[in-house]
């Protein structure tokens, strides 16, 4: 058929059924971007004759004759278009997945849609930014600075403009010459062994050029979670296992021509399954007769593999039995935190190849490239100078790409075939057969005595790690640590299991564990608090630990984290003042308004191991090229490390460019997760910078005789310092002295410093429908140095957006047979831009001793005291505690009604029971 893309003719036939959006990127328009399959995410928006389209559900040859335009087309070459302009000067996006189709959709709004949004963008999904950004941009508000600097500039993404105008490379966006497809077949059943497997009429069927089973696949464990150590992480996975248990666990993978022939052939394996008993619960599953999940013990590090239990935790100081014999008040309860989903627009997928090079080159949506690597050399016997693993930008991550779900079944199938390989996931298998946050039930015992002090904190923590235990340790670790860390008290108790069950893989998200017991400890702070008498803030500010404070839950924790600055005070002082500025709206008799806060604290660094390699030159135009580890995926590493380096080298931000995240480029970095980006990565590219710096001066004062150069900067020559020499004379010079005009920083990742959030709303809820209308959000974040404001409000607006979705609506639905029954964007729901209300962000003013140029992380701690903070709001409102996340509307109507009846307790939810030391009383 013939058609025009952006103005070009193109004469191409699709094929039967194909759709618009892969025709186009078959065609070689990477900026039509692959994100649900459904049209529910707008990522793959065009315009058709001028009218903007989900592409995905546009059958291709519905474009006969038209004109489409996508990202790439909508400017001119010499000028961006208006809405291309905005989006960057007011930088409405961080990863970037879903800008294009985001602009596509803006450039076509009337005057009118403008002033309407929630209605004008609902068909387009950001899971990023909290929409605020993207509202900006639409409505023409610049935030980037117009002459950006170092640290504490608006400096913008380096990347921006080839985001708006679609040019920049995510995983997928490249064509291989000779490349085959993988699809893989997935277990009906949770919990089953495999007897037989056929697959000889696979093989035979048109295009299929290898079927793998567990016959072809390496017989060692291993795990899917990444760390530096690898012994953090138990190993009870193999790539192909004979043993099932989960539903959606691979079975085989056909590798065909394309995707459709591969598809075809998945229906022609024959497997005989035995089915085994499931157990979906770990209570049960830790229970006596429970069935035995990984009959696997010391050679996997598996604590107790008997009763199910991945890992232990028990710890603490003192003695909380005294602790609550002492104490005049007593709050106990149980709070449960349900299974949700990354969903970053990007799914999970890699391409590998055999290069001409010999090695193996893995092309990945990865935050752990190098460990990666790593891991694929062990498994696969292969020396590390024999394997690259690189990633392009990252569509998304937030913590669900600190996995191994691709890359090893890739490079299996390259073995095998010695051709070029992709695995991409469907939006299906992204919900089905990827990871999750670890749902957890959390029991809280907290006493105090009348004065407010708290006298005791005891923590049962039972985290559902599902079929496999990655991540199962690190998880309970986290959440039994910062979470009562945050209070001073000299009694503290916890006991946590890790536990397997025939559920979908549990694994690192945003927070790692600490938004889970943050929901229970802070909720129970406030009911403490009501029990008392005592106002929740102040109950709060009498407790918090404070500097020179131990800053442990446990003596067995580690001791490498200190003080690098305190801003949690200020949080809370910003937040509470907040709030109280204006008095309580009176929407009605129906409408019921509430306030409350909780706060939050994070090591600024994970332990056991964090480390960064960064390398700084300077190029022969007088540019600056840096290179490290760590990955790009709206975390906004890039731009800081840029701001990091100019500070250090006496520039501008875009005389630095960077090259990142390639076990090519640099040693080591463990990788971009728990924040690091900035706080260990960034350490190494300051000290690299400074030791470089320190070099140029030198040389520039001994070629200047001391004397500063001109102010003004000819051709050939950079400034250094106070000085301006010529490039040729540095070089020289440098040669002169044996050296080179190059240096190199390394980060260790200890001592680790800590950061504070608070969050607080005012809700509004009706009465007689159970909906919660969100009518103020303040965050106070204390982020060290902010090296760039307008970035790191993003990463709070984004966390809160993702964690308000968590709070109110999203969960993951399971069928009685274990398989996940919502797994589409359409059953399950992200927010929207109608569902965000605009949270007001503030900054404390402290600077950290421990980070680089004093900035501490920041991208994933606004997520955690999200849930309680809305909890605590509707309790103020409502007088009714919800324990369970989500805070639906049902729910929620269901406990206003039998709270306004005069009951107190809610249809199927526990309510906790505030306790004197001999008698138990309903809640105030």
């Amino acid at each position: 058929m013939s058609f025009l893309v952006n103005g070009i003719e193109q004469e191409a036939t699709p094929r039967p059924g194909q759709c618009l959006r892969t025709f186009l990127r078959e065609l070689g328009w990477f900026g039509v971007k692959k994100g649900c399959d459904a049209g529910d995410c707008g990522a793959c928006t065009v315009h058709l004759d001028g009218k903007p389209v989900h592409s995905c559900l546009v059958p291709a040859f519905r474009a006969e004759g038209r004109a489409v335009t996508t990202i790439e087309g909508l400017s001119c070459p010499d000028q961006l278009h208006p809405t291309q302009q905005a989006f960057l000067d007011a930088q409405g996006f961080q990863c970037g997945f879903c800008t294009a189709g985001m602009i596509m959709t803006a450039a076509c709004l009337s005057a009118e849609q403008k002033q309407n949004l929630p209605d004008a963008l609902k068909g387009n999904l950001c899971r990023c930014t909290g929409y605020r950004a993207i509202a900006d941009a639409v409505g023409g508000v610049r935030h980037v600075d117009e002459r950006p600097q170092g640290v504490g500039s608006n400096t913008p993404a380096p990347a921006g403009p080839a985001v708006v105008t679609g040019k920049a490379s995510y995983t997928m966006d490249v064509a291989v010459d000779g490349l085959l497809h993988m699809k893989i077949l997935r277990s009906p059943h949770a919990h089953a062994r495999i007897l037989d497997i056929e697959v000889s009429a696979a093989l035979a069927s048109p295009g299929v050029r290898a079927v793998l089973t567990h016959r072809d696949a390496p017989h060692r464990h291993f795990s899917t979670a990444r760390h530096d150590n690898p012994l953090d992480d138990v190993d009870d996975t193999l790539v192909l296992d004979p043993i099932i248990r989960f539903a959606g666990q691979r079975v085989a993978a056909v590798v065909a021509d394309t995707e459709a022939m591969a598809e075809r052939a998945l229906g022609l394996i024959e497997v005989r399954y035995e089915v085994l008993t499931a157990v979906f619960d770990p209570e049960e599953a830790m229970a006596e007769r429970a069935p035995v999940l990984h009959p696997r013990g010391a050679e996997s590090r598996i604590h107790d593999p008997a009763r199910n239990i991945v890992a232990e935790l028990h710890g603490g100081i003192g003695d909380v039995e005294e602790g609550f014999a002492v104490a005049d008040r007593v709050h106990s309860g149980t709070y449960v935190s349900q299974r949700i989903q990354h969903a970053h627009l990007e799914t999970h997928g890699c391409i590998g190849w055999l290069g001409e090079d010999g090695r193996i080159h893995i092309r990945t949506s990865s935050q752990t490239p190098f460990l990666t690597r790593d891991a694929l050399c062990t498994l696969f016997d292969m020396p590390r100078e024999k394997v690259r693993v690189f990633s392009e930008r990252v569509g998304g991550g937030f913590g669900g790409k600190q996995e191994m779900l691709t890359e090893d079944i890739v490079m299996l199938a390259v073995l095998r075939t010695g051709r070029p390989v992709k695995l991409e996931f469907t939006r299906s298998e992204q919900f089905s057969a990827s990871t999750s946050r670890h749902p957890m039930r959390v029991k809280v015992r907290i006493g105090a005595r009348r004065d407010g002090t708290l006298t005791a904190i005891e923590l049962r923590i039972v985290s559902n790690t599902g079929a496999y235990g990655n991540h199962a340790g690190g998880v309970l670790f986290h959440a039994g640590n910062e979470s009562i860390a945050l209070y001073r008290c000299p009694n503290k108790k916890v006991d946590g299991y890790a536990v397997y069950t025939n559920t979908l893989p549990s694994g690192a998200f945003r927070g790692y564990g600490l938004s889970q017991t943050n929901f229970a400890v802070e909720s129970a702070m406030d009911e403490l608090a009501r029990g008392l008498g005592i106002d929740p803030v102040v109950l709060r500010r009498l407790n918090m630990v404070r500097p020179g404070d131990p800053l442990v839950a446990a003596d067995d924790h580690p001791h490498d984290v200190e003080f690098g600055s305190y801003g949690l005070d200020q949080c809370l002082d910003g937040v509470e003042t907040g709030l109280n500025a204006s008095a309580k709206p009176d929407l009605g008799p129906d409408w019921l308004v509430g306030r409350g806060l909780a706060a939050g604290m994070i090591d600024t660094i994970p332990p056991r191991g964090h480390h960064a390699h960064a390398r700084v030159r300077l190029l022969a135009g007088g540019d600056y090229e840096l290179l490290v580890g760590t990955a790009e995926f709206g975390n906004g590493t890039t731009t800081v490390h840029a701001q990091i380096a100019a500070t250090m080298l006496g520039t501008t931000p875009e005389r630095i460019r960077i090259r990142q995240s390639d076990t090519d480029h640099v040693s080591h970095d463990t990788g971009a997760y728990g924040s690091t980006g900035t706080v260990v990565a960034g350490e190494a590219t300051r000290a690299a910078c400074a030791r470089l710096g320190a070099d140029l001066i030198a040389l520039a004062a001994e070629l200047t005789g001391g004397d500063a150069g001109a102010g003004h900067l000819e051709a050939g020559h950079v400034r250094v310092g106070n000085h301006v020499v010529g490039l040729a004379s540095l070089e020289e010079a440098a040669r002169r002295q044996g050296s080179r005009l190059e240096a190199e920083g390394r980060s260790g990742g200890t001592p680790r410093s800590i950061a504070f959030n608070v969050q607080g709303f005012e809700v509004a809820v009706h009465r007689r429908h159970g909906e919660i209308r969100i009518l103020r959000s303040i965050h106070s974040a204390d982020a060290g140095t902010v090296i760039n404001p307008m970035q790191c409000r993003g990463q709070v607006e984004g966390g809160v957006a993702q964690a308000i979705g968590a709070a109110l609506y999203e969960h993951m639905d399971f069928d009685e047979e274990g398989r996940v029954s919502n797994p589409t964007f359409r059953g399950y729901h992200i927010p929207s831009f109608a569902d965000i209300p605009r949270t007001e962000v503030l900054f404390a003013r402290t600077t950290d001793r421990i980070g680089p140029l004093g900035a501490k992380s920041m991208s994933e701690s606004p997520f955690n005291p999200v849930a309680a903070a809305l909890a605590n709001a509707i309790r103020d409102a409502t007088g009714v505690r919800l324990q369970e996340t989500p805070f639906a509307a049902d729910r929620l109507y269901r406990a206003v009604m039998d709270h306004d009846a005069g009951t107190t307790r809610p249809r199927g939810r526990p309510v906790p029971a505030m306790q004197t030391k001999a008698a138990e009383t309903a809640p105030a």
